[in-house]
């Protein structure tokens, strides 16, 4: 399962309408903004998990962080704690405030949604995805004790491969085409 469907599956109808009206959006629209965002999340995590010790860095980081209360409970994403949090996160997954400003961009060039919404939102979306990685490794607990970085990356893998294809490479390139 992938990380988009982690989140709306735990999310669900009445937790997105009570998080979007924070926002100004109804129950749609964020579910708009988080299948433009979460991918985008999801090659940052690929990126960085790809370098020497980015896997463990994040199988440490979902260890030590507390982020399934994120995807229980989105209200608590949206709070000022849950809101430093995530743009902590995206500074990790993404690397700079440009990269997420693009992202922002490119969400609201396609669902017609002001990219000022989406900028509100992209932090929310930041720790919902951590929520969703710790649900799916047992808080990073599974990341840690595969031995080999090829197990690692197939776990990684197989929570962005978005089009249950077995392989998450071509979402990735997918979601790198629209940047590029």
């Amino acid at each position: 399962m992938d990380l988009l469907k982690t989140i709306l599956g735990a999310a669900g109808n009445s937790e997105l309408s009570s998080l979007g009206s924070q926002f100004g959006l109804d129950a749609s629209a964020v579910e708009k903004v988080m299948e433009q965002v979460v991918p985008a999340l999801g090659r940052g995590l690929q990126k960085n998990t790809a370098r020497s010790g980015g896997l463990e860095n994040l199988a440490s980081a979902l260890q030590r962080g507390s982020h399934e209360k994120y995807l229980r409970n989105p209200q608590v994403a949206a709070t000022r704690e849950g809101i430093e949090e995530g743009n902590g996160i995206l500074g990790h997954i993404l690397g700079s405030k440009d990269v997420s400003r693009n992202v922002a961009a490119h969400a609201a060039a396609n669902t017609g949604i002001s990219v000022d919404a989406i900028k509100k939102l992209l932090p929310v979306a930041a720790t919902m995805a951590m929520g969703a990685l710790s649900k799916k490794t047992n808080s990073g607990a599974q990341l840690q004790q595969l031995s080999g970085g090829q197990e690692k990356q197939s776990l990684l893998g197989s929570l962005l491969d978005s089009d249950n294809d077995g392989s998450a490479l071509d979402d990735v390139l997918d979601i790198a085409k629209r940047f590029f």
